[in-house]
């Protein structure tokens, strides 16, 4: 019988699971064993349970940029912990195994207003230990604590910013990228849409600048994939009241006179990060078409219905410990969290340069309930990660799609590739 890759990766991730319960069960052994030996000349330290007792800690700050967002849906307004529950469960999972080689990890989490300085903070975290920082924060706020980060040996994993900027023009050597860049997003709809022969495209995005810039990598996928823009329009927010009676039932009688006029299309993309008017755009255009992009049908790093692949699991887990569903962003901090552990577990060390060279090894890899092992790009150290395409309900599909394929790998079809690239690693 042949095995399909998903099941291949199933069985992989049972493996994996079986060889910690058997590494847990050794380590036990070993530190029962060396407890025993040492009785006699001194007090035992070890835990009831025989675990190695905990003699060094690896701190772990989360740094962000918080303050409470508004959605045009009640169901899309961001949660409180959004990001920083996914790095609590990630540091929960490296503990079960890190208590067995006498390394404990802590969570330390500070929170500045969005476009505050935040050095005062980083600095902070950095005086308590903090040698790796989970950043949640715009592109400017994260490039302010790069180079401190540098002199101060600190790595930075970025786990909220899409701006492909960070990873060309102003990339860092010590900076990782666990989110998904806006290319990356992109390229993911691109192919589904291409896959889909769906290839004549409406864009329509918004009159803020990361409305832009998301619009500009729609069209970059345009290009590369062979997708046809043939008409685009900017809606401008005007601070027009929404989420109330009157703002839905004024935007009700807009969208389809704004979408009125367009040549005959297959799908109409959306570029509305800033939350101005995209969720009201489907089913209400003037002709009926799909809508994707920012609404509709989504890109995006994780999706809360996800269940292929182990996702269940991780699902249920994160469930358990917040009491809500999987975002993106928490995905994304569990990820930069785990490759933390996952570094300390294999070097046995807390020291922050040997962690920091084994991430950078060319055999380094992580997985993340994605239907295959996650590596960085080694000129930008971007990860490499599959795209999900989803509604509010469930996974449509992923995107590396069948038949976009690479020399390397063909999740470096979805984002900027290395012939591609403008950065020079600082």
């Amino acid at each position: 019988m042949r095995l399909s890759s998903e099941m291949v990766y199933s069985l992989e991730q049972v493996g994996r699971a079986m060889l910690y319960v058997l590494l847990r069960f050794a380590f036990a052994l070993v530190a029962a064993s060396s407890l025993s030996s040492a009785a006699a000349q001194e007090p035992s330290h070890g835990t009831t349970d025989g675990a190695v007792e905990q003699v060094s800690e690896i701190k772990v700050g989360y740094l962000r940029a918080y303050a409470p967002q508004l959605a045009l849906s009640v169901l899309d307004v961001p949660p409180r912990d959004e990001g920083v529950a996914g790095a609590e469960v990630a540091i929960g999972d490296n503990n079960t195994t890190g208590r067995f080689l006498g390394q404990k990890f802590t969570l330390h989490v500070s929170e500045v207003k969005p476009d505050a300085d935040v050095v005062p903070a980083f600095n902070e975290l950095v005086s308590k230990g903090a040698s790796y920082i989970l950043a949640d924060l715009s592109a400017a706020q994260l490039l302010s604590i790069a180079d401190l980060a540098r002199d101060e040996g600190v790595l930075i994993f970025n786990v909220g910013a899409t701006d492909d900027l960070l990873r060309e023009e102003e990339c860092r050597a010590n900076v990782f990228h666990t989110a998904p860049t806006r290319t990356m997003l992109a390229d993911g709809l691109a192919q589904y849409l291409i896959w889909k022969q769906w290839r004549r495209w409406v864009l329509v995005h918004g009159s803020h600048e990361r409305d832009k810039l998301f619009a500009d990598a729609l069209r970059r996928a345009a290009t590369r994939f062979g997708g046809e823009i043939v008409a685009e329009k900017e809606f401008t927010d005007t601070g027009t009241a929404r989420r109330t009676d009157s703002g839905v039932v004024q935007i009700q009688r807009q969208i389809p006179v704004f979408t009125q006029g367009f040549p005959d299309h297959d799908v109409l993309l959306v570029a509305d990060e800033s939350e101005v008017f995209g969720t009201y755009v489907p089913y209400r255009t003037w002709i009926p078409r799909p809508v994707t992009g920012t609404a509709g049908l989504i890109p995006s790093a994780w999706h809360p219905a996800s269940e292929q692949w182990g996702g269940t699991q991780i699902q249920n887990r994160f469930a358990k410990a917040s009491g809500r569903r999987m975002l993106s962003k928490d995905m994304a901090a569990w990820t930069a969290g785990r490759i933390i552990g996952e570094a300390a577990t294999r070097t046995q060390s807390a020291d922050p340069q040997k962690l920091a060279a084994f991430i950078r090894d060319d055999d380094f890899s992580v997985a993340a309930f994605k239907g295959q092992k996650l590596t960085f790009r080694k000129w930008n150290w971007q990860l490499r990660q599959p795209i999900f395409l989803g509604d509010g309900r469930s996974v449509v599909s992923t995107s590396p799609q069948e038949g976009f394929l690479h020399r390397i790998t063909d999740l470096d079809t979805l984002g900027i590739d290395q012939p591609e690239t403008r950065c020079a690693l600082k």
